[in-house]
């Protein structure tokens, strides 16, 4: 078996050497989902990982703009439509200077498996460009976005893809993205996610990511006889998904203990409770300072500069901020300090190493395309409300999103638990994502 995952590595990274990310998100499928495919012969010799791992589609564009001087500016935009075999293209726009092929790969991969977990009709997908919106006026980003969208328009709808913000595309930019989109095409459709509320968009959508995260962490705390009362939480990022997480852990009777930027984290001591999340809120959201201000306003906080959380003691840890975040060292450190669950609230914050520490402690740990699904789920309702010309309640939209997080949940048991009783929600993710997409793919034929 060790050969035959070779063998495909070997394929995979001759054909996309230059490109980490996507390798290591290939890798970690590849060391579940091939063994499975060896015992079920009806995936053997179909070649489906290796079509699975090729995009249907790549997209490159140049974007010129104008900032507020009249200077002109050149960015690199992408579409990456990984996987339609199960429903439209769907998956989010990230503005970052970090932005390449590889990152964006990586994402798409993980969203065709993402998307498969929710139930929903939806394929992979994910775009965005190294334009940083970071310390631009409005009016440039407005005029960046209009520019992204002049050339993004002709490859996405809403039966083809539906793209969605991410990092460095929030409200804002999902305005300017769908005012020129309306205006190209001379339709008002359900062609993006996250859209304001009078507009398209669905209650709960903002609040998706950060809350699913917590409701899966839950769901495999009950399995095992626990809650998130009384538990100490550790938290990395502050933005959307860290903000959300943080306030329904809240909710369920948790302690916050950190948040962090990437200047550093927070440590406040006494908790951070709702007022103070509140304060974090507008920080971040509204004046887009930074997290050691938190520090400045409240003295049971420290702020650790260049370093990050995980060598607090905790009970509960939720990687919200990025990829990579959390190495083999740090989850040394909170296996040794008696952290029992890690759930991933950004897409691959965990490296391989730190899963494998995770695994060796026999903690529970939460594989992003699994419990960081919420975001894409609640999307993927807004696309349903969209068709229907409807709208649901905030409490109707929450607990389909909590019945959504659950199903995932019991996806990754059935396929994950191991025969000592652990279950690898890794693995259970992995092969509960392919076993729906490889479906598809093998009754539609060779396309």
């Amino acid at each position: 078996m060790e050969a035959k995952i070779k063998a495909f590595m070997d394929e995979v990274k001759t054909r996309n050497g230059h490109e980490p990310e996507f390798i290591q998100a290939v890798q970690e499928v590849a060391e579940t989902v091939i063994p499975y495919i060896a015992k079920h012969k009806i995936y053997n010799g179909k070649n489906i990982l290796l079509r699975m791992v090729e995009p249907e589609r790549l997209i490159s564009f140049r974007v010129a703009w104008v900032d507020d001087d009249g200077d002109i500016h050149v960015n690199r935009g992408y579409r990456i439509q990984m996987n339609s075999a199960i429903g439209p293209y769907k998956g989010g726009l990230r503005f970052h200077p970090t932005v390449n092929a590889s990152i964006l790969k990586f994402l798409a991969f993980e969203q065709v498996f993402k998307n498969s977990l929710t139930t929903l009709p939806m394929g992979g997908g994910k775009g965005g460009s190294d334009f940083d919106p970071k310390g631009k006026s409005d009016d440039e980003v407005m005029r960046f976005c209009h520019a992204f969208m002049l050339e993004l328009n002709r490859h996405i709808g809403p039966n083809t893809d539906v793209p969605a913000g991410d990092i460095g595309v929030g409200a804002r930019e999902i305005g300017f993205l769908f005012g020129m989109y309306k205006k190209i095409r001379n339709e008002f459709t359900g062609v993006l996610t996250g859209k304001g509320r009078s507009w398209g968009g669905s209650l709960i959508r903002p609040e998706a990511t950060g809350y699913g995260t917590v409701y899966f962490a839950q769901s495999m705390m009950q399995t095992n006889g626990m809650d998130f009362k009384g538990k100490d939480v550790v938290i990395s990022g502050s933005g959307n998904v860290a903000q959300y997480a943080a306030e329904k852990a809240l909710h369920l009777g948790a302690k916050i203990l950190t948040l962090s930027d990437s200047q550093g984290y927070i440590h406040d001591t006494d908790g951070i409770d709702e007022e103070k999340l509140a304060y974090v809120m507008d920080l971040k959201n509204n004046k887009r300072g930074r997290i050691s201000e938190y520090a400045d306003k409240y003295s049971s906080a420290t702020f650790y500069k260049g370093e990050t959380p995980w060598t607090v003691k905790c009970d509960i840890a939720l990687p919200c901020a990025t990829q990579n975040e959390l190495d083999g060292e740090d989850a040394k450190a909170l296996v040794k300090n008696g952290c029992v669950c890690v759930a991933e609230g950004a897409n691959m914050p965990s490296t391989p190493e730190a899963i494998h520490e995770f695994h060796e402690g026999k903690i529970l740990f939460a594989p992003g395309k699994a419990s960081n699904a919420g975001g894409v789920a609640t999307s993927g309702l807004e696309m349903s409300q969209n068709s229907l010309r409807i709208s649901w309640s905030r409490e109707e939209v929450d607990q389909r999103l909590k019945d959504i997080m659950e199903d995932i949940h019991d996806s990754c048991v059935k396929y994950g638990k191991d025969d000592d009783g652990y279950c690898n929600y890794v693995k259970g993710a992995n092969i509960a994502g392919f076993v729906k997409v490889a479906d598809a793919m093998l009754a539609q034929g060779v396309i």
